[in-house]
């Protein structure tokens, strides 16, 4: 799995753990539902600036999007 789809699985399982929606997190990391959506397929890179309100708005830590799957 490259980082790229590494981060995608991980902020998709991270918004949900939270119960949000896309469209929720889309909000409180003021982004749009659509740009969320293609990080979560993994079609875009995250830059630094949008991790950092991704990680925000989960009240999650940085790192906890590149963690591996446990196995």
């Amino acid at each position: 799995m490259d980082l790229r789809q590494l981060f995608a699985t991980n902020l998709r399982r991270l918004r949900h753990a939270k119960g949000m929606s896309q469209d929720e997190l889309a909000f409180e990391a003021e982004m749009s539902r659509s740009y969320l959506s293609q990080l979560e397929k993994g079609k875009f890179h995250v830059s630094l600036k949008v991790l950092g309100r991704l990680a925000d708005a989960l009240e999650a830590a940085p790192v906890e999007f590149l963690k591996p799957p446990e196995v």
